[in-house]
């Protein structure tokens, strides 16, 4: 059932999930392709920007600050230098640098502690690291502290979300006390069919926003800090300090621009499709998602069975039907893994019956071992 039989290593997941006919997750290759679709209908014509300057560069970041509902927004080109940026700003205008967010929040587990070596800023890791930061949790704040960032969805533990209220609380209690409430938005339009509101009403909780292009909306790169004229003023003037003032940054915003109009409209439905699936993988032996039910296009997958012994038996699933779930997984104790799914446009071109085949060819393996 394999496509492309040349390939001769047939032994690792990542191998056998590559040569699988259909791939479950995302929305293909990150490919050239992906910038010559994006480049196809424009203007060769078209000016370029200059060192974050141009008609068509400042025409991109005012679409974004009105989805966003914000006065103003800056390009950039990565979500890392973004929110560095947003919360050294936020520390520098209340004098003091000590900011708030999740023990698994990318800022401390993804980013060699940038935060940290870059602008001596302290955080301060709020709740348990396997739940969500709740409202008692803030109001045990100290009060030199300038920010606080929530990110929504929280990925690392399956994309998990607070309740809408639990955020509206929050925000006001964060400006009772003076604090800048920061959202790290980069899967924000993924987490709007759930919510059921426009990125607008999210984003009148928080004093600044970050959201990225090249996860759920399937751009190259890039990412929108967005907020009051004189906070994304104040960004540009370290954006160029941190070396973020490339000579030309069109292949990102106009691709992320062009992907943003493909794909915004069809959020509810990986929504939609995260549930379906979500479902499959819950009624398989061993196997539990979180969230139990998704809130967003992604989800976690948990296995109470050895990682290697779960390898093993997803590359022969993979082998005889032709369906890769998942290229990697991760090991979280001996007797125990995870991987993490996301849903995108490749999802609806697995036909229904063969994923329904997959399923239950995975439930029956699984079933019939003992671990």
């Amino acid at each position: 059932m394999y496509g492309n039989e040349g390939i001769s290593d047939k032994k690792t997941l990542k191998s056998a999930f590559d040569r699988a006919v259909y791939q479950v997750g995302g929305h293909g290759k990150r490919n050239v392709e992906v910038l010559k679709r994006a480049f196809a209908a424009i203007d060769g014509q078209l000016d370029s920007d200059m060192y974050g300057n141009g008609h068509a560069m400042e025409a991109f970041e005012a679409k974004m600050a009105g989805v966003l509902g914000k006065a103003s927004a800056v390009f950039f080109p990565s979500g890392t230098m973004a929110q560095q940026i947003a919360l050294r700003i936020w520390c520098d205008r209340k004098g003091t640098k000590r900011v708030a967010y999740h023990p698994l929040c990318h800022l401390e587990i993804h980013e060699e502690d940038g935060l940290k070596e870059l602008h001596g800023i302290e955080p301060i890791l709020l709740a348990d690291k396997d739940r969500l930061i709740g409202l008692k949790d803030v109001q045990r704040l100290p009060e030199d502290v300038s920010c606080l960032l929530l990110e929504l969805p929280q990925r690392e533990i399956g994309g998990q979300l607070p309740p809408f209220e639990e955020l509206a609380a929050i925000s006001a209690y964060c400006r009772e006390k003076g604090i800048q409430l920061h959202l790290d938005g980069a899967r924000l339009f993924e987490i709007l069919p759930f919510y059921q509101k426009t990125a607008a009403e999210v984003c009148a909780l928080f004093d600044s926003v970050y959201i990225s292009f090249y996860k759920g909306i399937g751009g190259i790169a890039g990412a929108i800090l967005a907020g009051e004229p004189e906070f994304t003023k104040e960004s540009k003037v370290w954006k160029r300090r941190h070396g973020g003032d490339l000579i030309s940054l069109y292949p990102y915003f106009l691709s992320a621009d062009y992907y943003y109009e493909q794909r915004i409209g069809k959020m509810d439905l990986y929504y939609r499709q995260a549930q379906e699936l979500s479902g499959l993988y819950n009624r398989c032996h061993h196997l539990k998602t979180v969230p139990d039910v998704p809130v967003s296009n992604m989800f976690h997958v948990h296995a109470d069975i050895p990682k290697d012994r779960l390898e093993h038996i997803l590359i022969e699933v993979y082998r005889e039907t032709g369906v890769g779930l998942t290229p990697a997984l991760k090991e979280k104790t001996d007797q125990a893994c995870t991987f993490e799914v996301s849903i995108g446009d490749r999802y609806g071109e697995v036909p229904i019956d063969r994923l329904q085949l997959t399923f239950e060819l995975l439930d029956h393996k699984l079933r019939g071992e003992s671990f």
